[in-house]
């Protein structure tokens, strides 16, 4: 049950107007984190003298956000979402003040770790607490606005924390936010003491732990072992997840089993699909075509701007069915991706980039948000937070094969040929996304 009766459903209603502010506020932070820290990182390593270890604070924040997330969703599980919140903030807040006072690699690789168990516990939480604070009639704004709170952060998140590593130091990145953070979470005290109690037993999962440690390391290694083409690596990475996405996963998700499963698998396929192809733009850009980096940042900014106009116009629209979205959404994608591949030869019309990867930006946030309403609504109370944490998972999964696997491709073949075979590669799996969320999705407010 929600802590209110679902007649006031506006999200800025006077009982839900802080709780609101709490969860946008701390989604945008966390979203202006992991957009700074990429852009300061250069700088960190050179500073600390671990140039060596580039990749390593990334990939360290990703297996401890993975492993995070199955653990958020079992206590959120047992206990509801409160104790995942707070633990959550707890480490996010430790990671930022460790990672801010770094005076070596192996701190900044701390900071990271507590930075990455800190986000991953809380955005688990987050969606269980929306189910509980929310009725269902308010969801679709919800999660909209959770897509649309990622717009500013990526628009202005690299020039902020570019302009503070360049003027201030690199330091101000993770220590900034530390206020804003104590405010989200006092802006979500008053929502937090009206949770009740805990009422269903979730059912017995099996090495669960064991499985949260594998995944995490799992997928961490992937995406090491695609990005530098180890491998041995890569088969130890497998045997990890194989295992382990069986019992992290619901049963039947890499199959596409109509229902709850095929809208995990959904959200992977989203975002495998979108961010593979994103991340080889403005290298085209300024490589093919001779772009400056502002210019070639333009359709990124523009994909922003369409994935949280598309996510707000979804939410308003509750007469819509969420698995039609999905599915208008995954063809925009495979529209936006297969249309960008004209600009990977020289004498393709680059001047359109903006405008296409809007389009692909616009199926994200009607399909994204409308893909978490109908997690939620499959799943019973006492697998709520086993749910998202399999959302979460999909997506993490997804994505870093998808985007490991788009550079080894390009790495091994000329580059234009391999960012044209890598869209339209996306382009296909994105129209197999749309096949998959037709009948087999429509299934899922009835698992």
């Amino acid at each position: 049950m929600t802590l209110t009766e679902p007649v006031p459903s506006r999200l800025w209603s006077p009982e839900r107007r802080w709780p609101t502010t709490g969860i946008l506020l701390l989604v945008t932070l966390f979203a202006f984190e992991a957009m700074g820290v990429g852009t300061a990182m250069p700088t960190m390593v050179r500073d600390l003298k671990g140039e060596a270890l580039y990749a390593w604070p990334f990939l360290a924040n990703l297996a401890a956000s993975i492993m995070a997330t199955v653990f958020s969703g079992r206590l959120s599980d047992r206990r509801g979402p409160k104790p995942a919140i707070l633990i959550g903030v707890v480490l996010f807040l430790a990671g930022l003040v460790v990672a801010g006072i770094a005076g070596n690699m192996a701190v900044l690789l701390a900071g990271r770790v507590l930075q990455g168990f800190g986000v991953g516990f809380l955005i688990v939480a987050v969606y269980v607490l929306i189910a509980v604070a929310y009725p269902e009639d308010s969801r679709p704004a919800v999660f909209g606005a959770l897509s649309a709170a990622w717009v500013v952060p990526s628009l202005v998140g690299p020039a902020v924390a570019g302009w503070a590593t360049e003027h201030l130091s690199w330091r101000w990145v993770f220590l900034a936010i530390i206020p804003l953070v104590l405010f989200g979470i006092v802006l979500l005290v008053p929502v937090l003491r009206k949770v009740p109690p805990h009422a269903e037993t979730p059912p017995q999962r099996k090495h669960l732990p064991l499985a949260a440690v594998a995944v995490g390391l799992g997928v961490a290694g992937l995406s090491w072992s695609l990005q530098h083409r180890t491998w041995w690596m890569l088969v130890v990475a497998l045997l990890l997840l194989a295992p382990a996405l069986r019992i992290l996963l619901p049963q039947g998700t890499l199959i596409a089993r109509r229902g709850l499963p095929v809208t995990i698998l959904a959200r992977g396929l989203l975002a495998g699909t979108f961010f593979a192809v994103e991340g080889f733009i403005p290298l085209t850009l300024s490589v093919v075509h001779g772009y400056s980096p502002l210019e070639a940042g333009i359709p990124l900014t523009l994909s922003a701007l369409g994935w949280a106009g598309a996510s707000m116009w979804a939410s308003r629209h509750p007469e819509i069915e969420r698995h039609t979205l999905v599915r208008t959404g995954f063809l925009f994608v495979a529209t936006g991706v297969a249309a960008v591949t004209l600009i990977a030869p020289t004498w393709g019309p680059a001047f359109l980039t903006p405008v296409l990867w809007a389009v692909a930006g616009a199926g994200m946030g009607m399909a994204t948000s409308s893909v978490g309403v109908l997690m939620m609504a499959a799943s019973p109370e006492a697998d709520r937070g086993f749910n998202s944490a399999a959302l979460q998972l999909s997506d993490m999964l997804f994505s870093a094969t998808m985007i490991g696997l788009g550079g080894v491709l390009v790495v091994a073949t000329a580059p234009t040929a391999g960012v044209v075979v890598l869209n339209l590669s996306m382009a296909a799996l994105a129209v197999v996304g749309a096949v998959l969320t037709g009948p087999r999705m429509r299934a899922t407010l009835k698992a």
